[in-house]
């Protein structure tokens, strides 16, 4: 893999466009023997692909960095794609029709509370944070926004739940917006590129950002393994790409198969680096950043739920200076959820659970267990006894696994059972119940399991069923969570 890589980027700028024959014929004959912009070539030539002293002076000094100015080289064919027109019309045509003014969006004063009004943003902005139903920022959002805006470099620490996705598009979507690209704009070439570690997430992530940039004439895409491999790579090389999300096992095979390009990204943004190093995808985060410009000629957003010796030396390496934003709360669980436990004997697991999801002041639910085949067993008890109900776990094939979380917002499905891999990909605000079948071994994955309710200003119940065998791990997760648990007594 590294020598290929190597391979790749030794590769001239002749063999390049040659490898993109699969390109229309038109759009590369047409850029043939096309010059270079002078201005552009000394202002390349100045700073270097890696960064300029005089760079680096405008990244301190919180001044934009110089990544959209770059000349382009003659090895990409552009694409005025029809798909790039017609989004274009649409948006336009949406903008024009709407009629909407920002006097619409009404959000008094409050005292102790930051609005998305005080930022100053673009009306096309604001109206697509008025339509998503936000008033007031977050913590994380009145910090990290404001900051972003200066294009300084960010690593914030947040617990799940806490908007830290809109606080990070909200400020490129500005940025973008206040920063139109002069000059033609070429296929293949985002200007932001946003990772995450899992579908579930990158595609939450694309659905957040398709909602805030609904009325501009930014153009989102979104990367992942287990969808069509060749849809998203027609859309690479054929539109026109603002934002593009993405994980990194697929987006690194694009990128080796010179379907994207990298080097125009003026913002990278790496959303749950700490869930990114826990999962092993760090070496192919690296592999991905090498492509982007060199730091000094980007902004660089880190956000992690939690902070290590590891997340630390990533952030040495791959920012500037870098603000540190840390939103600790009170609690490291949400004070909206009620958590309590249930002591039981394994034999009563299952009618206890059929018991809570059968209450009459539930509405959706997720049950968490470690495994698969436990998983599976329980979907089947549930289903068997007339319970609306679907699973969710690493085997189920992508395809489903979407239409399962859209029929469950959809409330068409009440029960979701799913392993781990759910915890950190479900944004749902109607789950009032988060059960865990079997506790977890890791307390941070508690926190994120339960985390799952009580969202948007909403109360939840987290119940957790313990029996001798799995306990042991309640003292680890109380002493996580800076809070004794409460117990029940289940008698037979």
């Amino acid at each position: 893999m590294l020598k290929a890589l190597k391979a790749w980027t030794k590769k001239s700028d002749k063999n390049k466009t040659d490898s993109k024959s699969g390109r229309s014929q038109s759009d590369k004959s047409s850029n043939q023997g096309k010059p270079k912009s002078k201005a552009n070539d000394n202002k390349k030539s100045k700073s270097g692909k890696h960064g300029g002293n005089s760079d680096s002076v405008n990244r301190k000094n919180g001044q934009k960095p110089h990544g959209q100015q770059k000349s382009k080289s003659n090895k990409r064919s552009h694409t005025k794609s029809k798909a790039r027109d017609q989004h274009h019309q649409k948006h336009s045509k949406k903008a024009a029709q709407s009629n909407w003014s920002i006097d619409q969006f009404v959000v008094p004063e409050a005292e102790g509370k930051t609005r998305f009004h005080d930022f100053n943003l673009h009306s096309d902005l604001m109206h697509g944070i008025a339509e998503s139903g936000f008033s007031y920022c977050t913590p994380i959002q009145a910090n990290a926004i404001p900051i972003a805006l200066q294009h300084k470099d960010i690593t914030g620490k947040a617990q799940t739940g806490t908007g830290k996705t809109a606080a990070f598009l909200i400020s490129v979507i500005q940025n973008l917006l206040n920063n139109p690209y002069e000059g033609e704009r070429f296929a293949s070439e985002p200007r932001v590129l946003i990772l995450a570690p899992t579908r579930e997430l990158a595609l939450q992530i694309e659905k957040d950002a398709i909602e805030l940039t609904r009325f501009t004439e930014l153009n989102v895409a979104c990367v992942v393994g287990g969808m069509d491999y060749e849809k998203q790579r027609q859309t690479l090389r054929n539109s026109v790409v603002d934002i593009l999300i993405g994980t990194p096992g697929r987006l690194i095979d694009f990128m080796f198969k010179e379907d994207v390009y990298l080097d125009q990204v003026e913002i990278l943004i790496l959303d749950e680096a700490d869930r990114m190093l826990d999962m092993g995808f760090i070496p192919d985060v690296r592999k991905i950043v090498r492509q982007t410009p060199h730091k000094e000629d980007r902004q660089t957003l880190l956000f992690s739920a939690t902070y290590n010796d590891d997340i630390i030396r990533l952030t040495e390496q791959w920012t500037i200076d870098p603000v540190r934003i840390e939103i600790e709360p009170e609690q490291v669980t949400s004070e909206r959820v009620d958590q309590r436990v249930y002591l039981l004997e394994a034999s009563q697991r299952y009618e206890q659970l059929k018991k809570i999801v059968s209450g009459d002041d539930v509405g959706l639910v997720i049950v968490f267990l470690n495994r698969r085949d436990q998983t599976r067993k329980v979907y089947e008890k549930l289903k068997r006894d007339g319970i609306k109900t679907a699973m969710l776990s690493g085997d189920v094939p992508q395809n489903k696994r979407l239409k399962t979380l859209e029929n469950f917002k959809k409330g068409s499905i009440k029960v979701l059972v799913a392993t781990d891999v759910a915890g950190r990909g479900i944004h749902v605000d109607d789950i009032t119940h988060v059960v865990n079948y079997t506790l977890p071994e890791d307390p941070e994955d508690y926190v994120h399991r339960i985390g799952r309710t009580g969202r948007a200003g909403r109360t939840g119940h987290a119940i957790s069923f313990a029996s001798e065998d799995d306990a042991f791990v309640i003292p680890e997760i109380e002493a996580y969570v800076g809070d004794k648990l409460k117990m029940e007594y289940i008698d037979n």
